[in-house]
């Protein structure tokens, strides 16, 4: 059995081929093996995994073995790693899942892969954790790991206020009691940090914002959230006026605190900004709007920050948190090309992120151009037509096209639905492959969806709207952490591209230049317009804090997104490659997921289990 790369790019891999026969005890074959993993685990100088790994296996590991997230490939690596980390981990007391959906169980994974697959329970010397073990078959009978996945979920010692441990609430059995001032007054100071600096900034208030506050105070640090905008959730409220979720609501809930059961499939933009300004409030969270960060320097001498920050009244105040943690959405600053002649266009041109509706501009009878064809660029094209104008999108390559009324149910089968597995162990499974396994399974779901969406897909190609199902054709996983576009889940414009409603146009080499009522194409072509909507994407992450805190600061850190060289995200959720800097983004899923390991990150550099410089200098070099 052997797993191999293709291509050249070490993150395309073929998918193991394995027996299909069904084992008769499951269980019996997953206790084996882990219990056999903890005896090699008890001498880490000597761990010798050969009977218990394929050559081309797979370790994907969250903060149990390194206070940061790898990804281990093949038999020597995973052994190579165990033996250098096991001694201060030391991972053991290992334990299945005894009840619910993910005990142990045999799967047939795609034609040609089955596996035996449980989540199990360990724990470390730094705290407890949760993990997914996949068991495949070899030639000889044995079964070995193909892909284990282990993470840590809690300090030990540092337990969540949740359940049987939430606080009593009584002013007597607040710290200090009644001296110390009610509720409501203690709120006041703790919000304006009248007494104290917080030990965590964050940058933005939206999903990633918002679930990175939650976490961090309820493990207990002090964290100061702060935004630009006049409320919480104007992030979301300021966006173009048909904008919706393009994921469904089982999967897009915020940390601690679900959807309701009566929330809509697919929450409009005002709605969930209703719910950010809610969520900031039920979860107490200490929220300075219309406040802006006009410096920051940080002093390796002290390992603290000292950030001024403008506030609304006009007000500044100097801050002095240890941990800056950036939320001003993963995407970055917009990219805004700039064309010959557009100066002297007579019509009028902007950046998608400037749209906000087009009855604003009288589009009826209006000839509109939208260049670009991926989320946004599909979104203001049916917000024009349905005002009237005449559309034509400009697409340069092609667009992966998947629908949200198919194709995204079926991304979900089986984990973040209705009527499904606790929100909490899906996000565990969800993230407990590699990407690269991920990308490679992606390949036969992205067969899947697009028989399902055939006609759509027809209708599609014969408009001449160019499909694309990315590299290795994995679709949309690879496109959304490759790329972080390159997309389009259809809310209902490709129907309209598909009856000719709004027309394409393709240009593979794009743009020339502007004439005063036209696009000029650089195959020679003219484009009537009167408006043209840029909608050209965003620039890394970094590109803001170069912006925003300096050259000083954006050259000690990582260009964010994509894959390190072990097929992990660069940057993200993780070290920065700059000291108490974190980048933090993504959608609400993954602000949810990754959200919880970041604030362990942050905890662990404060109780010293962490040297947090020292691996946010690895991050560089990786």
């Amino acid at each position: 059995m052997a797993t191999t790369l293709t291509g050249g790019n070490p993150h395309v891999i073929q998918l193991p081929t394995t027996p299909s026969s069904s084992p008769s005890e499951p269980h019996a074959i997953a206790q084996q093996w882990l219990t056999n993993l903890q005896i090699q685990l008890a001498h880490a100088d000597s761990i010798d995994l050969g009977n218990l790994f394929h050559q081309e296996s797979w370790w994907r590991d969250m903060l149990a073995l390194d206070w940061d997230m790898r990804t281990l490939h093949t038999l020597t690596e995973i052994q190579d790693f165990l033996r250098k980390r096991q001694g201060a981990s030391a991972l053991s007391n290992f334990r299945l899942q005894d009840k619910g959906k993910f005990t142990p169980k045999w799967d047939q994974v795609v034609k040609g892969l089955s596996w035996v697959s449980s989540m199990f329970f360990f724990e470390t010397a730094a705290g407890t954790g949760t993990g997914m073990l996949r068991l495949t078959q070899a030639a000889d009978g044995r079964w070995k790991a193909y892909a284990i996945y282990t993470s840590l979920q809690a300090l030990k010692g540092v337990e969540e206020p949740l359940g049987k441990r939430r606080p009593e609430g009584t002013t007597e059995s607040m710290p200090g009691g009644l001296a110390c001032g009610t509720w409501i007054e203690r709120r006041e100071r703790q919000k304006e940090f009248s007494d104290a600096e917080p030990t965590v900034l964050v940058v933005g208030a939206g999903q990633a914002g918002l679930n990175m506050g939650a976490r961090l105070q309820n493990l207990g640090l002090s964290c100061l959230i702060v935004d630009k905008h006049e409320r919480v959730g104007d992030n979301w409220r300021k966006r173009y006026r048909t904008l919706v979720t393009h994921d469904p609501a089982e999967f897009t809930h915020m940390a601690y605190l679900p959807f309701p059961q009566n929330w809509p499939q697919f929450t409009p933009k005002d709605k969930l900004g209703d719910w950010f300004e809610a969520y900031a409030n039920i979860m107490e969270l200490n929220v300075w709007t219309r406040t802006s960060v006009a410096s920051a320097e940080y002093s390796d001498a002290t390992g603290q920050w000292n950030v001024a920050v403008t506030r609304g009244n006009g007000s500044q105040r100097t801050l002095r948190p240890r941990h800056v943690v950036w939320c001003t959405g993963h995407s970055g600053e917009p990219r805004i090309p700039t064309f010959p002649g557009q100066s002297s266009f007579q019509g009028t041109v902007y950046h998608g992120s400037q749209h906000r509706d087009a009855a604003e501009l009288n589009a009826r009878g209006k000839k509109v151009v939208v260049v670009g064809t991926g989320n946004s660029g599909h979104d203001i094209a049916q917000n024009y037509y349905e005002n009237g104008a005449e559309v034509t999108m400009l697409q340069r390559s092609g667009t992966y096209v998947i629908t949200a009324d198919k194709g995204v149910f079926m991304m979900h089968e089986g984990l973040h639905e209705d009527d499904g597995p606790p929100t909490e162990e899906c996000d565990i499974v969800s993230e407990s492959l590699p990407f690269p396994v991920q990308f490679a399974l992606a390949v036969h779901g992205t067969k899947r969806f697009a028989e399902a969406e055939k006609e759509t897909l027809d209708g599609l190609r014969r408009a001449g709207f160019q499909l694309d199902f990315g590299q290795d054709g994995a679709g949309i996983a690879r496109a959304y952490y490759t790329a972080g576009g390159g997309y389009y889940i259809d809310v209902g414009c490709s129907k309209l591209i598909a009856d000719d409603k709004i027309k394409v146009k393709h240009s593979p080499r794009g743009i020339d230049g502007f004439g005063l009522r036209e696009l000029k194409l650089a195959d020679g072509s003219l484009l009537p317009a009167d408006i043209v909507v840029l909608a050209t994407g965003y620039d890394n992450m970094r590109t803001t804090v170069r912006k925003v805190l300096g050259d000083k600061v954006a050259d000690r850190c990582s260009d964010v997104w994509d894959l390190d060289n072990e097929g992990e995200l660069r940057a993200m959720w993780r070290p920065s490659g700059h000291p108490g800097f974190w980048y933090f983004g993504g959608n609400l899923a993954l602000c949810r997921i990754y959200s919880k390991f970041l604030a362990l990150q942050i905890k662990a550099v404060e109780t010293g289990l962490s040297k947090g410089t020292r691996h946010q200098e690895r991050a560089t070099k990786i």
